[in-house]
């Protein structure tokens, strides 16, 4: 309710008993009450109880001083009184003025009813004062004269501006701004002055240190006594500034951005885009206008990658993020690999309402990835497959079989005279004949079978989906009359031959390792005979697996008499020469052989189980000397040992390595685990977890034999990593004459894209070595540097490094 009018015309005269003896209109008006019901009824029949009392107590002094008395009273409906239905109760000031007759003697009052008001809450806070309330405004307050000179502000405009009350009186509203926004501001006071407009202005108010805060400011005309004036407020919009700010900040990234951004609506089955960056008409070639209001399905390549595509579909029905990868199409037509990840945006309820999509083109890397698996799992000369893939499809080969109740025959071929080749030929000759060779046997079998190059002149072939043992002779004999024929170089005829050893799976074997093992009996039975032979496995080659149980039992032997120990490799930093640590090799000491090598019993020890109680045996031999380097001053030198995946797939191994360490009181940082490429293969999933184990506990991680076999670089990316080591046969192919490696330089900024630390094995020459430090390597170890050292050698060579620092 609105502040009541000043009530100086409600009047009334009391006579010297108090009693109303005149009404006027205007307290008809404001009390609702005709003079007819209320003269001669007593002043007090208006008032509350208190106030009557009042007034009563009063009088007196009213009667003798003859001094006007002013209460502020609340008014009460008489009793009996007939009133407007509008009338409410209301509070007032009352004025009593004495009055005299002729003769000066109290006659009575006149009643003056002023600031009349109702009694409701909004009356109350209507009639607050202005400034109490301008003041308590979070924005600012301001009423300004024609001149632009204030004539009313409150607190806030103060403190925003720093002026005190006193410098406000004499400010003009335009000293308020800087010169460039001036212009502006007195524009937007003519139009409210002049055209009674009602304007917003954003600008910057301007303090005495000329310190700037934006404000929206408004203003509009009011009149009053026939004089205009601009009214109005303003509002701090820093914090809007803010975020416009960082939403143009967000929106200049977004075109900035190298990838592919889209925003879709949240639509159900379809999902219309209502956003692409530039990045996105450039990967795609679709526009902006040509792209909005469709769903992102549209760039779909028909019939391709729909595995990936309904994982897609699910996790956005699902709303929740993901990431695949398929194949897209661009407005050309031309097909592209889109690494996708789709994010969910809720809105303030907690409701996706949009999907913001990046799109990363991964053509490129993809078709190098292909390259680089066919070149890691296949032979560098023949384009053969190699160790790895062989073992892969001769597994796959038999759980084929085992479905199908077929068989599959492993080949074993060995050249017959491949020495002699290269001896009288040269190893160029030597390689035109592998080459031929390697046609001939891919031209004699089907395209499901497999044709691998193991070594040297060492061939397997894998031979899938066998109905009988008389198919098998038949193929087998066809392998036979291809390698047969010469091989013609240089107009030269090469009489080449093989020696072939066949076994068959399920009769000679259920493993993949199994069925080699006992071709390659077979092939060294046909070997003996010095001619061009083919030899099935039999029984009376069993004798062999006889001698490898005898070769098990002196492995136990070996563990119980201490024939083991250890030898240390040092591994030196490429880039200034010093020594990085160590690798902890294994020898055995053995009773009747004597020194043996770890390629003469380990794969073994693998097959049979011993390499169990031999890791055990490693890792405390080690765990020893790291400490011994420890007491010597070398804290820090790390050591790493070899574990394979039998080691490591035993329950609680993790847990079981760092109660080693704390026996001997060793930081996890000092054991370096290397892990086996094909290993982590077999089984990834626990490679992964194994890692992640070691990982947490502190213990340095490494891939062994990177690039020998076949590798997955999306799985090893993946892996909680620290080093990769190259393989021999990485460094190896690095040609003297040429200094050329590409499969080590391919090899090495792999491992540097995943952000490890590269370390080249079996360096034996200088030639590698300077290769290995032209690209980055980081580390090296082999025989160029130094052979493995004892322990007590190991020591002395740190102490002879520290001395000569």
């Amino acid at each position: 309710m609105p502040v009541s009018e000043p009530t100086s015309h409600a009047a009334c005269l009391v006579d010297q008993n108090a009693a109303i003896v005149t009404w006027n209109a205007g307290c008809e008006a404001l009390f609702g009450i005709q003079a007819t019901f209320i003269l001669n009824h007593p002043i007090g029949v208006l008032l509350s109880d208190a106030g009557a009392v009042e007034v009563a107590l009063r009088w007196p002094s009213l009667q003798q001083a003859g001094e006007a008395l002013q209460l502020k009273v609340e008014f009460a409906r008489p009793a009996g009184v007939p009133r407007a239905d509008s009338a409410a109760a209301l509070e007032a000031d009352l004025t009593l003025l004495p009055q005299a007759d002729a003769d000066g003697h109290f006659s009575g009052c006149v009643a003056i009813f002023s600031n009349l008001q109702d009694g409701s809450e909004s009356a109350q806070i209507g009639s607050m004062h202005l400034r109490t309330v301008i003041n308590v405004l979070p924005g600012t307050f301001y009423v300004l004269r024609d001149d632009a000179t204030f004539v009313l502000w409150n607190k806030t405009l103060e403190a925003v501006t720093g002026y005190t009350a006193e410098e406000m009186l004499t400010a003009q509203a335009l000293d308020l701004f800087d010169v460039t926004e001036k212009p502006k501001i007195d524009e937007n006071i003519r139009q409210v002055f002049e055209r009674g407009d009602q304007v917003f202005v954003e600008a910057n108010l301007i303090d005495k240190d000329g310190h700037g805060t934006p404000y929206l400011l408004t203003g509009a005309r009011i009149e009053s006594n026939g004089k205009f004036y601009l009214c109005g407020m303003g509002l701090d919009i820093s914090l809007r500034h803010q975020q416009e700010q960082q939403l143009r900040l967000r929106e200049r990234a977004l075109h900035a951005a190298s990838n592919a951004i889209l925003i879709t609506r949240c639509g159900g089955h379809d999902n219309p885009i209502e956003y692409v960056n530039p990045a996105f008409e450039r990967i795609t070639g679709y526009r902006l206008e040509e792209a909005v209001g469709r769903d992102s399905r549209f760039m779909a390549a028909p019939g391709m990658d729909l595995e990936a595509r309904a994982l897609l579909r699910r996790a956005i029905d699902e709303r929740r993020e993901i990431n695949v990868s398929f194949r897209n199409q661009r407005k050309n037509g031309e097909l592209f690999w889109n690494d996708l990840t789709v994010t969910p945006v809720a809105d303030e309820k907690g409701r996706v309402t949009h999907f913001i999509g990046v799109i990363n083109d991964v053509t490129v890397l993809k078709q190098r990835t292909a390259h680089l698996e066919h070149e890691v799992n296949h032979d560098a000369l023949t384009g053969l497959a190699n160790r790895t893939l062989l073992w892969d499809r001769l597994e796959q080969a038999i759980h084929m079989a085992q479905r199908n109740k077929s068989l599959v025959a492993t080949v074993m071929m060995d050249l017959n005279g491949f020495k002699k080749i290269n001896d009288t030929l040269g190893h160029e000759a030597g390689d035109e004949v592998l080459t031929s060779v390697a046609k001939r046997l891919l031209s004699s079998v089907r395209e499901s079978d497999t044709v691998a190059r193991l070594s040297g002149d060492e061939f397997v072939l894998v031979l899938v989906n066998q109905p009988s043992l008389r198919f098998t002779l038949r193929m087998v004999q066809r392998l036979r009359q291809c390698m047969s024929r010469p091989v013609v170089i240089n107009h030269t005829a090469v009489e080449v031959g093989a020696a072939i050893g066949v076994a068959v799976y399920p009769h000679d074997g259920n493993t993949a390792f199994d069925l080699v093992r006992a071709a390659d009996a077979a092939m060294y039975h046909a070997k003996a005979t010095k001619k061009n032979d083919v030899h099935f496995f039999s029984s009376d080659m069993k004798t062999t697996s006889e001698a490898k149980l005898r070769f098990e039992d002196s492995m136990r032997r070996a563990v119980e008499n201490q024939e083991l120990f250890l030898m240390f490799q040092p591994k030196i930093c490429l880039r200034n020469g010093r020594i990085m640590g160590f690798e902890a090799l294994l020898r055995w000491n053995h009773a009747e052989q004597g020194l043996l090598l770890p390629a003469s019993f380990l794969p073994e020890a693998e097959e049979n189980g011993m390499i169990v109680p031999f890791g055990e045996l490693v890792l405390e031999h080690t765990c020893a000397f790291i400490g011994r380097l420890a007491q010597a001053g070398f804290a820090n030198m790390p050591v790493s040992i070899n574990v394979s995946q039998r080691e490591y797939s035993k329950p609680r191994y993790v847990q079981y390595l760092s109660e080693v360490l704390d026996r001997f009181e060793l930081a996890p940082s000092n054991l370096q685990v290397e892990v086996h490429e094909e290993d982590l293969g077999r089984n990834q999933l626990l490679g992964a977890e194994v890692l992640g184990q070691l990982s947490e506990l502190g213990v340095l991680r490494s891939v062994d034999a990177f690039g020998d076999g076949m590798s997955d670089l999306n799985y090893l990316q993946k892996l909680p990593l620290s080093h990769v080591k190259l393989g021999k046969a990485a460094v190896h192919q690095i040609s003297p004459q040429t200094r050329r490696g590409p499969m080590a330089k391919c090899l090495i900024d792999i491992g540097h894209n995943l952000n490890l630390t590269v370390v080249a094995e079996c360096v034996e020459t200088r030639a590698q070595m300077d290769f290995l430090r032209t690209n980055l390597c980081d580390e090296m170890q082999g025989r160029y540097f130094k052979e493995p050292l004892s322990a007590e050698a190991a020591e002395q060579l740190l102490l002879a490094a520290t001395s000569s620092a």
